[in-house]
């Protein structure tokens, strides 16, 4: 018992570390449980503090002040590092399913919970994130151009959206391979990457990082280094976008079209190509008696903000959400409200 304690411990531990490294300034014990929030992950305020006393004595973390909060040290960085690496190892893939089987959306009516992602940008910098994502939801490199906003303070999927901080959350793909295990139809995640497209038809992948093997989401990964060219495959017809590869029963290929041609009747439509049996696709072999589908990330939009210049925080596959929660993204467009909003809180 004491041991499963402490390994418990230990993943608070490292919960924390992961959330100071990844901010670019100290955070205190409330802004840390927000933003742990947005991983699934909730401690309250008091008990992050406990931890982060904890760290503090054993030279992870340093103090600095009441108004700052800690910051992560090199010791806490080589930590979180080193530890538990095995446990992480497939875990993305893992989480992929276990929303997969979430899902409850209903082609017939339009109802139901689905998959999201939450892009967590600043107050004042979210017309400008809307006008740079236009260009891609209106090129259809998006699963849905249905998005929804919460403010400081609200949930959104699993988590609160930090002080100062507006989530907007996308349609994960998620809900594509939903939508198919609903039916019956199994299906394999392979790989997320970085899709090449000419003349507006896909045509290989030039970055795979394989989901099986990876501890953290590939497409976070992809979408942060800038990798992408969203907004020039979206305007030319010729750039990189990000995309995901799946397989699926060369037996189901049939199911998987009459699936996917009805959810696209309401407004899913993140598929690019559905291969034929044992043959590749985008230049990826498939399994024996496999079918390859390629599905484009929700995430793509978000990705042309961040080619603009966009400072976003990405936590894909953030949770869930009603259907009838999302809205056309271009609602949002020159909200007047949006600051006044923020600044209540």
């Amino acid at each position: 018992m004491i041991g499963q304690d402490n390994h418990e411990v230990e993943r608070k531990t490292l919960a924390i570390l992961g959330v100071l490294n990844a901010s670019r300034e100290p955070l205190g014990g409330r802004a840390i449980a927000d933003r742990l929030g947005l991983q699934g992950i909730n401690l309250c305020e008091r008990t992050v503090r406990y931890h982060l006393k904890l760290m503090d004595e054993r030279g992870l973390t340093r103090f600095e002040g009441r108004r700052d909060g800690r910051s992560i040290t090199p010791k806490g960085i080589e930590e979180l590092e080193s530890a538990l690496v095995g446990d992480r190892m497939g875990s993305i893939a893992s989480k992929m399913k276990a929303l997969s089987y979430q899902s409850t959306l209903d082609p017939g009516n339009g109802s139901g919970q689905l998959p999201i992602n939450t892009s967590i940008i600043g107050t004042l910098d979210l017309n400008a994130a809307v006008d740079a994502m236009q260009i891609a939801f209106d090129a259809g490199f998006c699963v849905s151009d249905r998005v929804t906003v919460a403010y400081s303070g609200a949930g959104l999927g699993a988590g609160v959206i930090p002080a100062g901080r507006v989530g907007l959350a996308t349609v994960s793909s998620i809900a594509v391979i939903g939508a198919l295990l609903k039916e019956g139809i199994p299906l394999d995640p392979r790989f997320g990457g970085v899709l090449e497209i000419k003349n507006g038809e896909p045509v290989r992948f030039i970055e795979l990082i394989e989901y099986s093997g990876c501890s953290l989401n590939p497409i976070e990964i992809l979408a942060i280094s800038k990798l992408t060219s969203v907004r020039l495959a979206s305007s030319t017809g010729n750039g990189r976008i990000l995309a995901h590869f799946h397989e699926i029963p060369a037996l189901c290929r049939g199911a998987a079209e009459s699936v996917i041609e009805k959810i696209g009747n309401i407004g899913l439509k993140g598929l690019i190509i559905l291969g034929e049996p044992n043959e590749s696709v985008c230049e990826i072999p498939v399994e024996p008696n496999k079918v390859g589908m390629v599905l484009q990330s929700g995430l793509n939009p978000v990705a042309a903000a961040i080619e603009a210049g966009i400072n976003v925080m990405l936590h894909a596959m953030s949770g869930m959400i009603d259907i009838r929660q999302l809205a056309s993204y271009k609602g949002l467009k020159g909200q007047p409200e949006v600051d006044s909003k923020c600044a209540e809180y």
